[in-house]
C-alpha cells in the first residue's frame, strides 16, 4: 500500500471523527471549516485538498457508507427470509460498528434525516420484496409489520451506537433477528 494513501486515509478518518464529534454538540449548519480542522489540529488547506466545504464532506462519507451497504446487499443476497438473513444482518451491525462514531452522528438529533431515509429505502427494496415472496399470503398487513421492524430496527440501532460500551454486531444481529422473527411470527 502506498504511503500516501495511508496518509489520506488517516487524515480523512481525524476529520471523519472531528465530524462526528461536532454533529453531537450542533447541527450540520453551524459546523464550520475552521472549526473542524482546529479540532483535529489538521491545516485549512489540508481540508480543501479532500472536499469543497462541510455538507460535501458530508455527502462523501453518506455516499461511502451507502455504497458499503450495497454492495453487501449484492454480495449477500437476501432470499427467503430465515435463517440465511442472519449473516447479512450482522454484516449491517459490522458496518456500523467499523463506522461507530460518524453512524451515531448521522442518527443523531444533529444527524441528517435524508441519510436515514436513503438507507431505508435501499433496505425496503431489497427486503419486502424477499418478506413478500416469503409470505404471500399475508401481502395486505406485511407492509404494516414491515414499517414496525424497520421503524423498532433503527430506534434499535440509535440505541447500541449511543451505548458507551455495546454488544458486539453478532450479539445485535441475534437479537435483531430474534426481533423481527417474533414480529413476523416466522418460526425460528
Amino acid at each position: 500500500m502506498n504511503p500516501k494513501d495511508r496518509r489520506v486515509r488517516k487524515t480523512k478518518t481525524q476529520l471523519e471523527n472531528g465530524l462526528a464529534g461536532l454533529l453531537r454538540e450542533k447541527a450540520i449548519n453551524e459546523i464550520t471549516v475552521t472549526e473542524l480542522t482546529e479540532r483535529v489540529d489538521i491545516n485549512r488547506s489540508t481540508f480543501y485538498l479532500h472536499y469543497r466545504d462541510i455538507y460535501d464532506m458530508m455527502e462523501s462519507i453518506e455516499n461511502e457508507l451507502v455504497e458499503k451497504i450495497e454492495e453487501l446487499i449484492q454480495a449477500r443476497p437476501v432470499s427467503p427470509f430465515g435463517e440465511n438473513s442472519f449473516p447479512f444482518i450482522e454484516d449491517i451491525f459490522a458496518i456500523l460498528a467499523e463506522n461507530k462514531a460518524i453512524c451515531a452522528a448521522l442518527l443523531g438529533s444533529n444527524g441528517d434525516i435524508a441519510f436515514l431515509h436513503r438507507i431505508e429505502a435501499i433496505l425496503s427494496k431489497h427486503s419486502l420484496k424477499v418478506l413478500e415472496a416469503t409470505f404471500p399470503d399475508r401481502s395486505d398487513d406485511l407492509k404494516y409489520s414491515y414499517a414496525f421492524c424497520l421503524s423498532g430496527c433503527v430506534g434499535l440501532i440509535k440505541t447500541w451506537l449511543a451505548a458507551a460500551s455495546p454488544e458486539s454486531p453478532e450479539h445485535m444481529a441475534k437479537l435483531t433477528f430474534r426481533l423481527i422473527t417474533n414480529t413476523l411470527n416466522i418460526k425460528s
